[in-house]
């Protein structure tokens, strides 16, 4: 089976939309989160369990499986599927965002960016064609065009830096051989509507499968990522997919897929999980408060998830309090439910015609830890 899109619905209020991407893996129901398994790996968490939770998409990274364990090892035990025990689809990005992070350990130039290891400081390049080979050999069902990560404030190298991006689009396009993967071209242009409007109709133009949108939650502020995605929504095919890189917070999952966005992946929900934190109905919650210490509450009482169905909150603060490793998998089991519970229900709710009513209600309970309005 190749790829394709199948758009089966869009709500009358909003810009949000019910869909499905057929892939060689399987069937992502969309709008969809993708947990991020940047190493191969969704840390604490076995592919069995990422089964079991629901997940249909999963997202790993170019630069740091070309680090380590390397595109040729992985591409012989026949790609990343195989190598990681994981049957369903993958989504690789490109490492352009991890590279153009490199400061002081990387040069850009019109050709590629030359960079250093930030395991042992080794010299490597990437090209728009090292990466897709790359890309190749890893054997995803999604890849991700190299583009340039700029500033998203500065006007002037953003013009720079999109020119960069369009052009090694094209050569990603051009230097693709594998027709069982989909290549994604990424819109860039900062917060600037005429640079995204400019980027969304050229790569609209080169007729990609699907769009990855980039260079937002990057220290701008909601209301401006809301805005580049409004000017970005009538310009971009609609009959192809739209992913909004690096964005999945509980809020964002609503007023995202309102604004017409179909895929996001977020180390969010893993990362405050090994810290202690959980997302619920009302906000977000650090289980090492001392109010929990003697709590048989469950996190949530009508959450379905393995923690919640097993372990008081009292147990799971001696956890984290004590270091004990089982604390990180229990409070990541939970927040990896609860973000993909929520956009099952979402997409429920747009298939029902009921999303506006949900986006409401659950963003009246939900009080975001800090906020970039």
């Amino acid at each position: 089976m190749t790829f394709s899109f199948e758009l089966l619905t869009e709500d009358t209020h909003t810009a949000a939309r019910a869909g499905m991407i057929h892939t060689p893996h399987g069937d992502i129901p969309t709008p969809v989160f993708a947990p991020v398994g940047t190493q191969a790996t969704v840390k604490t968490l076995t592919p069995t369990d990422l089964q079991e939770l629901g997940a249909t998409l999963i997202l790993s990274n170019t630069y740091h499986l070309y680090l380590r364990p390397g595109a040729d090892l992985i591409a012989d035990f026949g790609g990343l599927h195989k190598f990681m025990q994981w049957p369903r689809p993958i989504l690789t990005d490109s490492g352009g965002f991890q590279v153009f992070s490199l400061e002081g350990l990387r040069k850009i130039d019109d050709d590629g960016v030359t960079f250093r290891s930030h395991i042992d400081g080794s010299y490597h390049r990437f090209t728009p064609e090292s990466v897709i080979a790359v890309e190749e050999k890893l054997g995803a069902d999604i890849i991700m065009a190299f583009d340039e990560c700029p500033p998203p404030q500065d006007y002037d190298y953003n013009i720079k830096a999109l020119a960069r991006t369009h052009r090694w689009a094209e050569r990603c396009q051009a230097a693709q051989t594998r027709s069982d993967q989909a290549l994604y071209g990424i819109v860039q242009g900062g917060i600037f509507a005429d640079l995204r409007a400019q980027s969304a109709e050229f790569l609209a133009a080169l007729d990609f499968p699907g769009y990855g949108i980039g260079g937002l939650s990057v220290g701008e502020t909601k209301a401006q990522m809301h805005e580049m995605l409004e000017v970005m929504h009538p310009l971009l095919p609609r009959h192809k997919p739209r992913y909004l890189m690096g964005v999945g917070s509980p809020e964002d999952l609503f007023e995202c897929v309102a604004r017409g966005v179909d895929q996001f992946d977020c180390v969010l929900p893993t990362r405050i999980a090994r810290n202690g934190a959980v997302f619920t109905q009302q906000g977000r919650v650090n289980l090492r408060n001392a109010r929990f210490a003697q709590d048989k509450n469950p996190i949530e009482a009508d959450c379905h998830c393995y923690t919640c169905r097993t372990f008081s909150l009292a147990y799971l603060r001696h956890l984290l309090i004590a270091q004990e490793i089982l604390a990180l998998r229990l409070t990541t089991l939970h927040n990896l439910h609860f973000m993909l519970d929520t956009m099952r229900r979402i997409r429920q709710s747009i298939l029902d015609g009921t999303f506006e009513e949900y986006k409401n209600r659950f963003l009246a309970s939900y009080q975001p830890v800090k906020s970039r309005q």
